[in-house]
């Protein structure tokens, strides 16, 4: 038995947060959840990205109910700014995909000094 995204259920009046909503999976999540009738808040790091990405699901689905939030998950002070501005918007949430990090990247450290792999896998 294959599963698709054909057998997403109606998500109307659900939130979902996407991380990573920008690109590869996360797009394709966040495009899915979306044609499904969720309320998605696309968290990501780039925001000039996460514009063209809002633009590229309203170009297949016009009606999707979108939100663009910052967060730069190698900044804890990032992660604490995102979670207050989602909480604040957001009574609840019903899905929340942790999508975003990094792979195959120059050892190097996060503005809080942990590894920057590690640092960044979402929280």
């Amino acid at each position: 038995m294959a599963w698709s995204a054909s057998d997403i259920p109606d998500l109307t009046g659900r939130t979902a947060v996407v991380t990573g909503a920008n690109g590869g999976l996360g797009l394709e999540t966040a495009r899915a959840l979306a044609a499904h009738g969720a309320h998605v808040v696309m968290a990501v790091r780039n925001q000039q990205k996460a514009a063209e990405a809002v633009r590229s699901i309203h170009a297949t689905a016009p009606d999707a109910s979108l939100e663009q939030v910052a967060l730069d998950l190698s900044s804890q002070a990032s992660v604490r700014e995102a979670a207050a501005q989602i909480a604040a918007a957001h009574p609840r949430l019903d899905l929340l995909v942790n999508n975003a990090g990094v792979m195959g990247i120059p050892e190097r450290r996060t503005v809080d000094g942990f590894e920057m792999q590690l640092g960044t896998t979402t929280p």
